[in-house]
């Protein structure tokens, strides 16, 4: 067997790995090896190329786009083929707790309650771990069950051994800025006009963002986008993940996070204005988005970090 073979097997090894990690089919690698093969080629020699010991990526998407298994699969490539140590991370892994986000719901507004916005992620937490796993050192990187819709306890995180090479962060309102205060003046849908008819909901999210996830969104070296074709779409994406999870979790006695398609279809009103304001303002300040289809197909890529 030659060396190139030899290479060649450990290659399909972690592939197949991957394919069976996240429950995928084999042709997802031929758009992977396409549309994401590149990219991680160009991270990893911004890697090599740059003063910094870590480079943080940050990678936006709506609910559904598959951004987690996105980042899952540039990590396992940084990892195998240019011999990186690389994690990813998710903003759904930072959200306040439950007694926190009660907290908030009391004291500011009821829809606080329900994780989802920005002001329901501890932004500090996240900043804290962003910076730990620059520097040498065993860090605890927070978990959170969405079933039971509450963080795990700190002995369950998983400990990573710093620093790290790369650091890939995904989350569906990552890199988003405030809205104009004109903006806010109109409910976008049924919940906004029912339960937030002062604004005072959407307002404080939008403080949130122009305060300490402004500081969150200075940290990342480059920017990656899936961009979702509408928000319905997104919708449609939303329903078909929950019930996956569903499905694989089913229902017991903790899995208070499960949600109907009724209590879903409520629930992603939380998220609709600022999905829709990601999906218009953000792919000019991205270095690359990859334009999405209906049926989450990727059809386009433009940006900087376009390979020519």
């Amino acid at each position: 067997m030659t060396a190139g073979n030899i290479q060649d097997s450990g290659q399909q090894d972690w592939r197949a790995a991957f394919l069976t990690r996240e429950n995928l089919p084999a042709d997802y690698l031929v758009e992977a090896r396409r549309w994401f093969d590149p990219v991680a080629v160009q991270l990893a020699e911004v890697h090599h190329s740059s003063a910094k010991s870590t480079l943080l990526v940050g990678i936006n998407g709506a609910q559904g786009a598959g951004k987690t298994t996105l980042v899952a699969y540039l990590c396992d490539w940084l990892v195998h083929e240019a011999g990186l140590s690389a994690l990813c991370m998710s903003l759904d892994d930072f959200y306040l707790t439950r007694a926190e986000r009660q907290a908030l719901a009391l004291s500011v507004h009821p829809l606080l309650a329900t994780r989802g916005v920005p002001g329901t992620h501890d932004i500090p937490l996240l900043l804290h771990t962003l910076q730990a796993l620059r520097v040498s050192g065993d860090v605890a990187v927070p978990r959170f069950s969405k079933a039971e819709d509450e963080r795990q306890p700190a002995v369950a995180w998983p400990r990573i051994r710093a620093p790290l090479d790369v650091v890939l962060l995904e989350g569906w309102c990552l890199g988003v800025s405030p809205e104009l205060p004109a903006a806010l003046a109109a409910p976008c849908n049924a919940l906004e006009q029912r339960e937030d008819p002062q604004a005072v909901w959407r307002g404080y999210v939008n403080q949130q963002l122009a305060g300490v996830y402004a500081t969150l969104h200075a940290q990342p070296d480059r920017w990656l986008m899936l961009q979702a074709p509408s928000f319905d779409d997104v919708l449609r994406w939303r329903t078909e993940q929950e019930n996956r999870l569903r499905a694989r979790i089913g229902a017991t006695e903790h899995a208070v996070g499960l949600m109907d398609d009724a209590a879903l279809a409520h629930f992603v009103q939380h998220y609709e204005r600022l999905t829709r304001h990601c999906l218009a303002s953000l792919p000019p300040r991205m270095d690359l988005v990859w334009t999405l289809g209906s049926d989450r197909s990727i059809n386009a890529w433009a940006g900087p970090m376009v390979p020519r």
